[in-house]
């Protein structure tokens, strides 16, 4: 997708996109989920950054999980987070 095309799909002008893209403009949360919709993916996942921290590559890697899949994973974690003592 282009950032013309993301533009319009997020009712954002081409200015501000590439003003956020560069660090020189704020970004409102309604900013935030117009640009999730566009992309047709969750807002946290416009605000995380994978490389970042073990907890975001976890969360990118589970959004990569065939959605079929996505149920059994998430029991399967959450099964992990009470039978294991906290770190």
């Amino acid at each position: 997708m282009s950032l013309q095309d993301l533009a319009v799909a997020s009712a954002t002008s081409k200015g501000h996109l590439s003003s956020i893209e560069q660090g020189l403009a704020a970004i409102t949360i309604e900013t935030v989920e117009r640009i999730a919709r566009a992309l047709d993916v969750p807002p946290f996942c416009i605000m995380t950054f994978p490389a970042d921290d073990e907890v975001n590559r976890i969360a990118d890697l589970a959004r990569k999980v065939p959605k079929g899949e996505r149920r059994k994973l998430r029991k399967d974690l959450e099964a992990r987070a009470t039978h294991e003592p906290a770190t």
